[in-house]
């Protein structure tokens, strides 16, 4: 799992890219603070609290849609891709904002949401006015399955199954034509087989980068091709358990062209000006063979992916909404062998959080107040310190858990409420598919950004689209700028340890105990420095059987989550949720 520090000093001493050293923020507009009064964040918000991601230290700021949307799925269903919704502002006070980021030394990363669009999309309207249209080929449209008529059951034209439950097809009345929508109905796939569709898409985006923005986060962009027959036809899917849908994400996932389009966007869009861009590509289901494609800068396509397989290691056999404990040689297992995989070629994205997982702290940690802080800092020590560029989920960064959702009526997100309604219809116990959602749920993520313990977290002076957590007396950004030992700040400590050391950044990575099941270790070496970092995942002190323990006794702690010595004797004793970072210099006195 590890190459010779020479091999790696020479691969690397080149010019790595600027990204290798920083971090990335993710600002969820709509929770993260709202500057009027009508209990929706907005563009003035982000702007009023640029100092606290400025005293954070990160790099890069990357927002959720902002696009004006019907908000159907919270703005990843756009109706308009060159203007700002109003409910987060106006495209004048996106430029101040953008203006005000890159004062900071900071860069700003846009949504890029073009698998599908908003059914109110002018192109969408336009396709759906009449079969002859022009744009009607803009998107997928298709005929009942052959024998069957239009509405009867099961005569979708495939089998396969919505992301949000139910038929990815909907009957459009008008033409008895069904339209395609991978997630909700208000969600029209777009067909990339289209170049017409590809030249808007480009357009829009040289659009957004000539006004200064530095990149794009690309949304599900692994599904923009699909596997089409030569006659147009698209495949049915393995049947789904419990449902009469079909699993067809072979058919759209990492289909046959999506090396050619994410190709030509980087010729169309980004060929010339990408060494000071970012572009990671969100890819449901990608292999580490497939992830090295992708992020080769020889084939010019992504800098790195965002991949799920670390975050669907606790889900159960009825998916993400039957969440099951995780185990830590699973965790270890999947994310060295995407350390391993992209060593040589590519890149790493590394994340706990976004806006589509449940809090780190209440799923893979403890949210207890006895533990909260220790296992939220340790958890954040350990990814921090693999190869590849943190992200940062608003809120991470003090330490947020999940909420306390009572009802189904205290859920949000389209995802939830469509699933809790087809799992309820076809007999599952309401109470379960309930304690599921409270698990694993996206709305745990988008509760508002507690900022204080006043009211409503002061997050807003209105009444918040979904309530604050109520734990926010305790935990809250003002109270923990003012903690030297909060979230926070240890969070603040491991940003600027990426940009200051150059191991942590660039150097190799080699698993150590890998069956251990509760300590997490691994070594980065790059020349003569070398990082030894440890992360006790659990509740209860242990021993950590290093197999080089005696050579790391008295070296030097560069970093750790709770009170320790500066060099101490054992290293393998691990307090519950304790994590260290050693440092050696190979070479110099007293080292090896």
């Amino acid at each position: 799992m590890t190459t010779s520090p020479q091999q790696h000093d020479l691969a690397t001493a080149a010019a790595p890219a600027w990204w290798t050293d920083t971090v990335v923020y993710q600002i969820y507009p709509r929770s993260f603070a709202d500057s009027n009064g009508d209990g929706i964040g907005d563009l003035g918000g982000i702007l009023a609290h640029l100092d606290h991601l400025e005293a954070l230290g990160v790099g890069v700021i990357w927002l959720s849609p902002i696009y004006r949307s019907p908000q159907d799925d919270n703005g990843y269903d756009i109706s308009d891709y060159q203007d700002i919704d109003p409910s987060f502002g106006t495209l004048e006070q996106f430029d101040g904002l953008l203006e005000a980021v890159h004062a900071r030394g900071m860069k700003l990363v846009m949504d890029l949401v073009v698998n599908h669009t908003s059914d109110e999309h002018p192109w969408f309207v336009e396709s759906r006015s009449s079969p002859d249209s022009p744009k009607r080929d803009w998107y997928w449209w298709r005929t009942p399955r052959r024998g069957m008529e239009a509405g009867a059951p099961g005569a979708e034209p495939t089998n396969w199954q919505s992301i949000f439950s139910g038929p990815a097809w909907e009957l459009d009345e008008a033409s008895g034509e069904y339209y395609l929508h991978l997630f909700s109905t208000k969600q029209p796939d777009l067909n990339w087989e289209n170049p017409e569709v590809r030249r808007a898409v480009h357009a829009m985006m040289r659009w957004w980068l000539d006004r200064g923005v530095d990149g794009f986060r690309m949304d599900v962009i692994n599904m923009i091709s699909k596997d089409v027959a030569a006659d147009g036809h698209l495949h049915d899917g393995p049947p789904v358990e419990g449902t009469p849908y079909g699993d067809g994400s072979a058919s759209y996932t990492n289909g046959p062209r999506i090396h050619e389009f994410l190709q030509e966007m980087h010729r169309e869009v980004f060929a010339g000006r990408d060494a000071q861009l970012l572009t990671v590509g969100e890819m449901p289901g990608v292999t580490v063979e497939e992830a090295v494609l992708f992020t080769d800068p020889a084939r010019a396509e992504v800098d790195m992916v965002f991949q799920f397989e670390h975050v669907n290691l606790d889900h159960g056999p009825g998916g993400k909404f039957d969440p099951r404990p995780l185990r830590l040689t699973d965790l270890k297992a999947s994310l060295g062998r995407w350390q391993e995989g992209l060593e040589e070629v590519g890149w790493n994205s590394l994340y706990w959080n976004n806006h589509d997982q449940p809090r780190v702290v209440s799923r893979f940690g403890d949210d207890s107040p006895e533990h909260r802080v220790a296992s939220a800092t340790c958890l954040a020590t350990l990814l921090h310190l693999h190869r590849g560029t943190p992200y940062v989920y608003q809120g991470e960064e003090l330490g947020m858990t999940n909420a306390d959702f009572g009802s189904i009526e205290d859920f949000r997100d389209i995802e939830s409420v469509n699933h809790y309604r087809h799992a309820v219809a076809a007999g599952a116990d309401p109470a379960a598919v309930l304690e599921g959602l409270r698990w694993t749920g996206r709305d745990n993520a988008r509760t508002p950004v507690q900022w204080s313990a006043g009211e409503h977290a002061g997050f807003t002076t209105g009444t918040p689209w979904i309530p604050v957590n109520p734990n926010h007396d305790v935990v809250n950004a003002d109270a923990a700028r003012a903690d030297p030992g909060s979230v926070f700040h240890h969070y603040r400590r491991l940003i600027e340890l990426r940009r200051t050391e150059p191991a942590v950044a660039l150097g190799d990575f080699t698993m150590l105990v890998p069956e251990h099941e509760q300590v997490y270790a691994f070594t980065r070496r790059l020349g003569d420095v070398e990082l030894l970092v440890l992360a006790n995942v659990s509740g209860e002190e242990v021993r950590a059987d290093l197999p080089d323990a005696a050579a790391w006794a008295g070296a030097e702690v560069l970093l750790g989550n709770l009170p320790v010595s500066s060099a101490p004797a054992d290293v393998t004793v691990l307090a519950p949720w304790e994590a260290r970072v050693h440092r050696r210099v190979h070479g110099a006195a007293g080292q090896h």
